[in-house]
């Protein structure tokens, strides 16, 4: 059973939308330092994103290969799955290596 939409509340969320979008506006407007402060930081983070959107489509496609190197092995061209090289660690002398209780 469908619960009917409560307009009252969908009401309030517009009025108080348009509330805070009023007073934002108002607050733009003013000649004050918070305003000022927070226009600078804004300006900032716009265009640290441009920065990073520019960088990142010049770049992107580098950054991108050398994250997944190309190249023969496993995974991302690193080392195979599986590999057991440790035949190059046993010890060809016959002497024994030293255990830990040595």
């Amino acid at each position: 059973m469908e619960l009917p939409w409560d307009l009252g509340l969908f009401s309030g969320l517009v009025q108080s939308a348009l509330s805070f979008c009023s007073e934002f506006a108002r607050d733009w407007g003013a000649n004050d330092m918070r305003v000022t402060v927070f226009k600078i930081l804004l300006g900032w983070l716009l265009c640290s994103l441009v920065a990073i959107h520019l960088a990142w489509k010049f770049y992107g496609a580098t950054v991108n290969d050398m994250y997944y190197r190309q190249g023969s092995g496993g995974q991302n061209g690193g080392t195979p799955d599986g590999s057991s090289n440790f035949s190059r660690w046993e010890n060809t002398s016959g002497e024994s290596f030293k255990s830990h209780r040595e």
